[in-house]
């Protein structure tokens, strides 16, 4: 890029006064008067010049005392995501309307109070991270600081502190609430933050993924393959492809004989690599197929070793279908499915993306007040592309996480994890968590949830309700 080019690409950035409005929700037969803000706050340098702003929503309760008042920072992952979906679909005070499920609805979309808000408990403050949402920096090169882990944690806890300040929130019990790649950035800030005096009463883990060695297939890593057959099994459970006896159990039931199987015969099988014997590799086929609803020969012919999006396009294939990958009960119809070996889209993500991009755009200007021409990146793939991940390593803040709560005793950590969620497999998770090293004195204060939904668990209205029960449990124990 020339240097004509660059600055024509440069913004010039000019600190903004947020918009406030007021509003009122009924929770639980109770009154919410609440205050909603929309602005961007600056980041800065040390020559105190503004690098880029960070687009926030922030709703708090009106008539009490804020210094004490619980505050809650949500955000969601990616990387490369808005906070729009934890933001519309469980947290705030307003949800985008889904069918019961969490399928799309016909258009148009619309919008409804939200009766699981977590505004009862505490305030909350969405953050776009930049490049998301209307977050921006100055130009593509200074993107480029915060689109990497180290940079995207610094920036997101400068914007946390800047946030206390301004808004006097430094004595308020703290959380932080992420999902997916949110959750990754959640254990860096709370390893990052406890050494600037930032301590957390709680954090709330929504799909979690700490170690990416967990989840990124790839030759010479066995591990993603034998912690995605329990949802495998789950997935093909739900779709009616196991056999009777199997169909006939509860999921938790068939789960937890798949997780057995799996870390066990399957581990060791997987660990044997070409040297597993013809005898061995025609059981471990034959129970696999079984597990998974894929054909004993599929799963030979895929070397024990079925891959996520194989699978998704794999299981169904005779019915002319694919499924899910962040929700596997969604399923689309795809053109090619029938030589294809990778879905054409993702259907639990294509159902989704509309209702909250309609949404939320009508929303911000017509409810917030907030008027702004730039576009709303929900997902940005300008983001996602131009991520620096370090070579050679898998991202892995489960170690950041363990440090926090070694400093940090009292705080309480929700894991929650969905079942048909094959973005972030709940057997992933845990065996993250198992292989922490964490303090035995400390290991009562994780509480892992599970539900019967995807990676956005809370599209669904059941799974919606069940969350905030467990969140509310979470914040008994955390304050």
């Amino acid at each position: 890029m020339t240097d004509e080019q660059k600055k024509e690409n440069t913004i010039t950035f000019e600190e903004e006064t947020p918009v406030t409005s007021t509003h009122d929700i009924i929770v639980n037969g109770e009154t919410i008067h609440y205050t909603a803000t929309a602005g961007r706050l600056p980041l800065k340098n040390e020559k105190d010049e503004i690098q880029a702003q960070i687009f926030f929503t922030a709703y708090t309760k009106n008539d009490v005392d804020a210094t004490s008042r619980p505050l809650i920072f949500s955000f969601n992952g990616g990387p490369g995501s808005a906070s729009i979906w934890l933001h519309m679909g469980a947290l705030g005070p307003k949800r985008v309307v889904m069918e019961p499920e969490g399928w799309m609805p016909k258009p148009p979309f619309q919008v409804e109070d939200n009766p699981h808000t977590l505004l009862d408990l505490a305030d909350i403050v969405f953050i776009d991270p930049v490049g998301t949402g209307y977050s921006r920096a100055l130009d593509e090169e200074k993107s480029k600081t915060y689109w990497n882990l180290k940079g995207d944690i610094e920036s997101m806890g400068q914007f946390i502190q800047l946030y206390l300040t301004r808004y006097g929130r430094w004595q308020s019990p703290l959380f932080l609430a992420g999902e997916s790649y949110g959750t990754t950035r959640s254990a860096g800030l709370a390893g990052h933050l406890i050494d600037k005096g930032v301590a957390f009463n709680g954090i709330l883990l929504i799909s979690t993924v700490l170690n990416f060695q967990t989840i990124l297939f790839g030759r010479g890593n066995d591990l993603p393959h034998m912690l995605y057959i329990p949802t495998f099994a789950a997935t093909a459970w739900y779709h009616g492809k196991l056999a009777k006896d199997l169909q006939e159990k509860s999921l938790s039931e068939l789960i937890s004989e798949v997780e057995e199987w799996s870390i066990s015969d399957y581990w060791v099988a997987l660990a044997r690599g070409d040297s597993l014997d013809d005898r061995t590799t025609t059981r471990i086929a034959r129970k696999l197929a079984r597990y998974t609803g894929l054909s004993e020969k599929y799963v030979r012919q895929a070397k024990l070793r079925p891959e996520i999006m194989h699978f998704i396009q794999e299981l169904r294939r005779e019915d002319g279908i694919t499924v899910g990958r962040l929700d596997s009960r969604f399923d689309g119809h795809a053109s090619a499915l029938a030589i294809s070996e990778y879905p054409e889209f993702d259907p639990s993500m294509t159902d989704i993306t509309p209702p909250y991009t309609s949404v939320f755009n009508q929303y911000v200007r017509q409810a917030l007040g907030y008027e702004s021409d730039l576009q709303y990146n929900v997902l940005s793939y300008d983001v996602f592309g131009a991520w620096e991940w370090d070579r050679g390593r898998y991202p892995d803040t489960s170690d950041a996480l363990r440090s926090a709560l070694a400093k940090n005793p009292h705080m309480h950590i929700y894991v929650g994890q969905g079942y048909y969620d094959l973005a972030t497999p709940h057997f992933g998770a845990l065996y993250t968590l198992n292989h922490m090293d964490m303090n035995p004195r400390v290991k009562d204060n994780i509480h892992i949830e599970y539900y019967e939904a995807g990676h956005m668990y809370y599209l669904h209205t059941e799974e919606l309700a069940k969350f905030k029960a467990d969140v509310v449990r979470l914040f008994e124990k955390a304050l």
